[in-house]
């Protein structure tokens, strides 16, 4: 299989930042020569295959995504302002694109013509729903209204285009640090101190902590000093205080956007599309699975905060029977260690990065029935050294036409890049106007820790489980195929998205995938069935306050996206997570400045990270849950929901794939351990 050749070049990773400017402007030439070309057409002319916009569509994202990628992930601050600079004029450019009502025209005349000659049930599914698909495109984006406000409509969309990729920018590019003592690190795994930056200052030695994942969370989770840990917490949430001015301006033209279009809200205009329907639904969902959820978190606060009452004393530190957001990680694990015996630092020794990598590879690719081949010396081309590069194709290849497409990881932290774990389908996968296929590309995107002297590059279990649902956005990308671009992969409503993940996170807590995945660093022996046995009971402890905390973020997006007036929104960001998530803070900090998925694409939708929940339980129980590494299972999981990408309603692929219409029961079952009142 090594001396297949893959049927179509992986990209180059060599422009300068001329070139990403360049490419891109051109590219948007050519897209606007097609839509010209289309606006010229009579009504009589339009049809479906006088209307070549879908593929047109598909060669701007081409050429385009890679180059916005690079701001992500590029060392070179001149190649990340070009690429940044780059996608500003790609989203200007689809601004524009979206408000031209000659081409919208073309469109409606097309679907006109479609139905009335009766070619309209000659179209494939796939084909019918590109058509509605792209007529709503343009009742959506407020061709119905006069020019005047159009031209309004369409400053107001690129100055919010603007304010998201700016708060995108400071995200990803915050270099923030925050310094300690060995003494006020007391708790802190060695290992972990050992990766710190240590300097003298004046006559101490202090060490320096980046707000990465792997520096600060540990800090949270083990520094013993609770004025420690309000220190790191407090300067985490302030990290991004410049983002709040650029937050109040997206929220301000976000209302003033759905106004004009007619909606009553934000949240009613970006539900529309969604599997949820609309802005009440998705409030009415948050508001009854918090009811289920308060009395169990209330119930876990106060286990918590005897704890914490008990610690307190021992340690002669002063009690005040509040329960404060530096105590919830830090005692969230003691309780873990006290009632399970369970260390979470042991736990991490068990899963080195360089054997859960490539087994979780290898699991992904038998179920699945694909070989990854990797990319090395010569033949490869990364935008960093330390990225692999992948060939991807089904496990019995005999010739190109088994090639799947291309998989990137780029795993480990860096100055200036993204600064969480993603996936970006950078190329999508589509039939060409030859008939040919379009290979697909996808790139995680993750900031595991580091090797350190004492230690190699080790995870922990929410580490292992973090990369294991990002490779289901990986195979989402891969396993998809579609006739259009836009219906490609991980292109579903935004409220099922995570499901197919979500699911396979399930697979982190299955004895045998725990007992492959794991190999001691010194020993090389595997998790203990002991060790496992606790691993698994631990998943669902203090649930009630881990979706607590996961209902303030989706609450805060959503009231924020309702409300018709703004707010102090740092008041209200502190106040309710108080309510919420059941844990005071201290000073009030400007927590809504590093929530990045508000401008990301999760606006309004946070809450389909709890709700996909739903869909996520079903699937496993349903099938996957009485052998969840059987490749026939696999096979059906490929066949009927990586497949068909976003080509037609999800709520079909979950019918076709679960044999019936989806429910709640096998959630509230993982999360309460009933199904009563099963009205999610």
């Amino acid at each position: 299989m090594a001396s297949l050749t893959p049927p179509q070049a992986p990209p180059k990773w060599n422009h300068t930042p001329e070139e990403v400017l360049s490419v891109t402007k051109r590219a948007l030439a050519q897209n606007k020569a097609v839509s010209d070309k289309v606006a010229a057409l009579s009504e009589a002319e339009c049809n479906f295959e006088t209307l070549p916009l879908a593929h047109a569509e598909a060669e701007v994202l081409i050429i385009c995504e890679p180059l916005g990628f690079y701001q992500n992930v590029s060392t070179s601050k001149e190649l990340r302002d070009a690429s940044n600079q780059a996608e500003v004029l790609q989203r200007d450019f689809d601004v524009e694109e979206s408000m031209r009502l000659d081409v919208f025209k073309a469109k409606a005349a097309a679907e006109k013509n479609l139905r009335e000659s009766g070619e309209w049930e000659k179209l494939s599914d796939e084909q019918r729903r590109l058509v509605e698909k792209m007529v709503l495109d343009g009742k959506r984006a407020g061709l119905a209204l006069p020019e005047k406000e159009r031209e309004v409509l369409m400053k107001l969309k690129k100055e919010l285009s603007q304010v998201c990729l700016d708060f995108s920018k400071n995200f990803n590019e915050e270099d923030g640090l925050i310094s300690f003592t060995l003494e006020e690190l007391d708790g802190v795994p060695g290992d972990v101190i050992s990766g710190y930056n240590k300097r003298t200052e004046g006559s101490k030695e202090v060490y320096d902590v980046t707000f990465k994942t792997p520096d600060i969370f540990p800090i949270f989770k083990f520094a013993h000093n609770p004025a420690t840990r309000r220190s790191a917490q407090e300067g985490y949430e302030d990290r991004l205080k410049q983002n709040v001015p650029l937050l109040e301006k997206a929220l301000d033209l976000r209302r003033r956007i759905a106004a004009m279009l007619g909606y009553d809200t934000w949240a009613d205009y970006i539900t529309e599309v969604k599997m949820v329907k609309s802005g009440k639904n998705a409030q009415d969902f948050l508001d009854n699975l918090e009811a289920k959820l308060r009395p169990v978190g209330e119930k876990e606060r106060k286990i918590l905060l005897q704890l914490k009452k008990e610690d307190h004393e021992k340690c002669g530190l002063p009690f005040d029977s509040e329960f404060y957001i530096w105590d919830y990680r830090y005692y969230d694990r003691v309780y873990i260690e006290k009632t399970l015996n369970l260390d979470e630092s042991l736990v991490k020794e068990y899963f080195p990065v360089s054997v859960v990598v490539p087994t979780i590879l290898k699991i992904y690719q038998d179920l699945l029935g694909v070989k990854f081949i990797e990319i090395k010396n010569d033949n490869k081309d990364v935008w960093h050294p330390e990225v692999q590069q992948f060939a991807v194709w089904e496990k019995d290849a005999k010739d190109e036409s088994a090639f799947v497409g291309y998989c990137y990881l780029d795993l480990f932290p860096r100055a200036a890049k993204y600064s969480h774990a993603a996936v970006w389908g950078l190329l999508p996968g589509y039939e060409l106007p030859s008939g040919k296929c379009h290979y697909p590309l996808t790139a995680m995107v993750a900031n595991l820790a580091k090797p350190t002297p004492e230690r190699p590059a080790l995870m922990r279990h929410d580490d292992v489980t973090t990369f294991f649902h990002e490779m289901g956005h990986v195979f989402h990308g891969l396993l998809s195929r579609t006739k259009y671009a836009r219906f490609h992969g991980t292109s579903v409503a935004r409220d099922f998205v995570e499901a197919p993940s979500q699911m396979l996170e399930n697979w982190c807590w299955e004895p045998k995938v725990l007992e492959k995945m794991s190999s001691h660093y010194k020993t090389q022996e595997p998790l203990s069935p002991e060790l496992i046995d606790k691993l698994i009971r631990s998943r669902y402890v203090n649930v009630g306050l881990f979706y607590l905390r996961q209902l303030f973020f989706a609450k805060f997006d959503l009231k924020v996206h309702v409300d018709k007036e703004a707010a102090d929104y740092t008041k209200l960001w502190n106040d309710l997570r108080e309510s919420i998530s059941l844990v005071k803070g201290g000073k009030a900090q400007p927590g809504q400045g590093t929530f990045g998925h508000i401008v990301g694409g999760y606006d309004a939708g946070y809450y389909g990270y709890t709700y996909s929940l739903v869909f996520a339980a079903d699937m496993y129980a349903t099938v996957f849950k009485k052998d969840p590494l059987n490749p026939a299972l696999g096979k059906l999981y490929r066949d009927k929901i990586l497949l068909v990408g976003g080509s037609r309603d999800e709520t079909d692929s979950l019918e076709d794939f679960l044999g019936r219409s989806p429910n709640s029961d096998a959630f509230l079952e993982e999360v309460f351990g009933t199904v009563a009142n099963a009205s999610l």
